[in-house]
């Protein structure tokens, strides 16, 4: 770990609550329910991948796991705006969101740096949502950045294929963006459409009045990794809150499904890494089932 991480890690560590010993009603996922999660992990993994390679589908191990997919669109630069692509899954039979990731030594300092604040939602892609639900600036202009060619692909993409279904996947940053497209979307996509959320890696993004929405409204699971220090970031004791669908990979190789916002029990992220050095920055990554992030 560099000097400069591991300052940024002791100076954010007073922002993890406390472990809570407990197993409230925390439930191990069989072998079969995390197997499920897989094609999902993959195209979260492929969204690391560069537009071009998405759009061919052509990005080897992660594509290649997926064979059958039909890209729609991709976009991004892998630099000032995150790779994304779109397209539909027929074994699935629904529509593909992915956003591209970051390493855990770029998103630290996004997630840490004091140089980001709470914010209202845009009221023009988020029309009709409450001035109370804030996120984080950062996030949100990472998202704002590609969502109307985002929404135009999976439109297409619905149309072309003929499904009401779309998934979104991310991890890192890539899941914070998924996140807030998950809120996105579904204010502009036609009524009956359902809607999936997977974020690997997920840090912090919104408010307690967005983790309440996203409870009320999203069909959302965030899986951590063993000791990853990015879920506990932003610190709660800045008004981040962590929506419910928490499914922790213990060290054990357990998959541990926890109900509730920041479940504290020693089970979930929040309790196994109490302060942000007991993190390990190598699980942000994974594996996630056997799967490692990256192109």
């Amino acid at each position: 770990m560099t000097s400069i991480v591991a300052a940024l890690l002791a100076a954010t560590a007073v922002w993890a609550s406390p472990p809570i010993s407990t197993r409230q009603s925390i439930t191990p996922l069989t072998t079969s329910q995390i197997d499920q999660f897989t094609p999902y992990t993959y195209y979260a993994s492929a969204g690391y991948c560069t537009n071009t390679q998405t759009l061919a589908w052509d990005c080897g191990t992660n594509c290649d796991a997926n064979p059958k997919f039909k890209p729609v669109a991709s976009g991004g630069n892998g630099d000032s705006v995150q790779y994304w692509f779109v397209g539909y899954d027929p074994t699935l039979n629904t529509v593909i969101v992915s956003h591209q990731g970051t390493n855990p030594s770029e998103i630290l300092p996004l997630v840490t740096d004091a140089d980001f604040f709470l914010t209202p939602l845009d009221p023009i892609l988020f029309r009709g949502i409450s001035s109370d639900i804030e996120v984080h600036s950062g996030f949100g202009n990472s998202q704002a950045s590609t969502a109307t060619d985002v929404l135009a692909a999976v439109e297409s993409a619905m149309s072309t294929y003929g499904t009401t279904s779309v998934t979104m996947v991310g991890h890192s940053l890539g899941a914070a963006i998924t996140l807030l497209d998950s809120v996105y979307l579904p204010l502009w996509l036609p009524a009956g459409t359902t809607f999936k959320t997977i974020c690997y890696g997920l840090p912090r993004v919104g408010n307690q009045a967005f983790a309440d929405y996203v409870d009320a409204n999203l069909h959302l699971t965030h899986i951590n990794n063993e000791e990853d220090p990015i879920p506990i970031c932003p610190g709660m004791f800045m008004g981040f809150v962590h929506p419910a669908g928490e499914v922790h990979i213990e060290d054990s190789g357990e998959w541990a499904a926890c109900p509730g916002q920041d479940n504290p029990s020693t089970q979930c992220i929040v309790g196994d890494v109490p302060e942000i050095w007991d993190g390990d920055e190598s699980d942000h990554d994974g594996p996630y089932n056997g799967i490692l992030m990256g192109c």
